[in-house]
């Protein structure tokens, strides 16, 4: 079997890849110019967001994401409404 994203140009990360890699903070304002989409995010002062993984429907996903930027803010405040007390 053919594994096409593997290959001695294209070896797998292994740990210490990992703790070398460095974001997007890192680059400068020539490299980040190159990367248009890149964006650079500042640090939370107090973290209040937790990541998570979480199954919705295929719909619901589409009709959040088609909402544009911040889909996922308006998605936190949906979810907010619906808590008891929210």
């Amino acid at each position: 079997m053919s594994d096409d994203t593997h290959s001695d140009e294209n070896p797998d990360w292994t740990g210490a890849d990992f703790a070398r890699a460095q974001g997007p903070e890192s680059l400068s304002a020539t490299e980040l110019a190159a990367f248009p989409r890149t964006r650079v995010r500042s640090l939370q002062r107090a973290p209040t967001k937790r990541p998570v993984s979480l199954r919705v429907d295929a719909d619901v996903l589409e009709r959040y994401r088609a909402t544009g930027s911040g889909w996922q803010g308006r998605m936190n405040e949906a979810l907010r409404k619906a808590m008891p007390g929210g």
